[in-house]
């Protein structure tokens, strides 16, 4: 057996196999029950300073 034929036979079904538990354990991860705070940290991001802008940091003010 080839080398290539011995690595195209390992990715057609241990690597295969390794990946989609991968996949699927990301994906269990992210919809974690204890996830949701972080999540929902996360889509307001881009609207913390919408009313007023952000407090200037000690960095900006040097520049």
């Amino acid at each position: 057996m080839s080398l290539y034929s011995f690595l195209r036979e390992l990715a057609d079904s241990w690597v295969l196999l390794g990946l989609f538990v991968f996949f699927v354990g990301t994906f269990a991860w992210a919809w974690r029950p204890g996830s949701r705070p972080i999540h929902d940290d996360a889509a307001g991001i881009p609207f913390r300073n919408e009313f007023q802008p952000a407090p200037e940091t000690e960095a900006e003010t040097k520049s």
